[in-house]
């Protein structure tokens, strides 16, 4: 799992894929991923695309962004 960043879901989409409010891992996209679209894990674990409207992505700083991604990459395991 390449955690590239971090968004924020602003809305759902109907399906309980991902809940508003919550920040989300993005990941590295692939060659032939969408460009408005974003690579994210999801309320199921697995990585899916979703359109960028429905999220904001979020700037954190450094230490956040570690605490994170170490986070995420300790329940993927």
């Amino acid at each position: 799992m390449n955690i590239i960043g971090f968004a924020l879901c602003l809305d759902d989409d109907d399906e309980g894929s991902f809940a508003p409010n919550k920040l989300y891992p993005i990941l590295e996209p692939l060659d032939n991923d969408p460009r408005d679209y974003l690579r994210l894990v999801d309320e199921s674990g697995e990585d899916y695309l979703y359109p960028k409207i429905y999220f904001e992505i979020v700037q954190l700083n450094q230490p956040a962004q570690k605490k994170l991604i170490g986070y995420f990459e300790s329940v993927a395991a």
